[in-house]
């Protein structure tokens, strides 16, 4: 697979960066505008179009296995990338009680779009990096020899690379932006390629994101790149978990400036955002781009 393979998948890159008014912000002398990441392509919008996008050159048209949780919109787009660009491709998805259930929305996309879906349990789904558990989950799956792996969520040393172009794109447009985080790439290539404060809004509980960041500019650059920080405070319990708040919260940005609000990224980084400025984080006049990495699926997240 070549550029020219993905070109003609005709990705709207620079992605649109629109200029918001949010009383929320204006009040305390701040300018809000949305990175629409989520315009780039509609099968591999945002992030994932930027992490995929060197992966699958370098994949050259051979298989590709990757891994992912049952929501997972990378498996989503990884699947619909090998329907459009004609390559096969094995998801591995987290919770083998899942192998005996109807497929959700997202999974039941993956499976439409020709990927073959293979379910192993949390304590073999954790171990994956482990080469002996990668090679038993490779047989498992029946993976050609030639397979191409991407790890969990796309975050590797080529996606990192690809996400630095976010980076560039906002330079001189904003001062901070923000970018909810599963597995920290986005965060680590956004940094590396923006002049100013990389805000990463974690999306799962635990505390490890740093290490995760700083290991994968490290294999991307060869050490840290530009200043970044992480708020830990907006997961809401968790990946995948919502709560009646942020559901609220969610519902009332997107009436106020006529936008869908993903929810399990999208809606805990515009929350954070606001109680951010409302804390008095960013001085008067600061310029905040809010990367909206996807649009909402259509499958619902119950609240707990």
């Amino acid at each position: 697979m070549n550029a020219h393979d993905l070109d003609r998948l005709r990705p709207r890159l620079p992605s649109p960066l629109e200029v918001v008014e949010d009383e929320r912000f204006t009040r305390l002398g701040l300018a809000l505008l949305l990175k629409r990441d989520d315009l780039i392509h509609p099968d591999l919008p945002g992030n994932k179009w930027r992490k995929l996008s060197l992966n699958l050159r370098a994949a050259a048209g051979r298989p590709v296995l990757t891994f992912g949780g049952a929501y997972s919109n990378h498996l989503r787009a990884t699947a619909a990338a090998g329907r459009l660009l004609g390559f096969r491709t094995l998801g591995v998805v987290r919770g083998e009680e899942l192998a005996g259930r109807p497929l959700n929305p997202s999974l039941a996309r993956c499976a439409a779009d020709g990927m073959r879906l293979l379910f192993v349990n949390r304590a073999t789904y954790r171990a994956k990096h482990e080469p002996a558990v990668l090679a038993g989950l490779l047989r498992q799956a029946g993976a050609p020899e030639d397979v191409y792996v991407v790890p969990e969520g796309g975050s590797n040393a080529l996606a990192v690379e690809g996400c630095t172009e976010l980076g560039r794109e906002l330079a001189g447009q904003a001062d901070v932006a923000a970018v909810a985080c599963g597995t920290g790439g986005t965060l680590a290539g956004l940094a590396a390629g923006f002049p100013g404060l990389a805000l990463g809004v974690p999306v799962l509980k635990g505390g490890f994101l740093g290490e995760e960041v700083r290991a994968l500019q490290t294999a991307a650059f060869g050490g840290p790149r530009g200043d970044w920080r992480l708020d830990e405070r907006f997961h809401c319990g968790g990946y995948a978990r919502t709560t009646p708040a942020l559901d609220a919260f969610a519902e009332d940005f997107g009436a106020r400036h006529e936008l869908a609000i993903e929810r399990l990224y999208v809606a805990k980084m515009l929350w954070g955002l606001v109680a951010l400025a409302e804390e008095g984080a960013f001085a008067p006049g600061t310029r905040i781009a809010a990367v909206v990495t996807g649009a909402p699926e259509p499958q619902a997240v119950s609240s707990r």
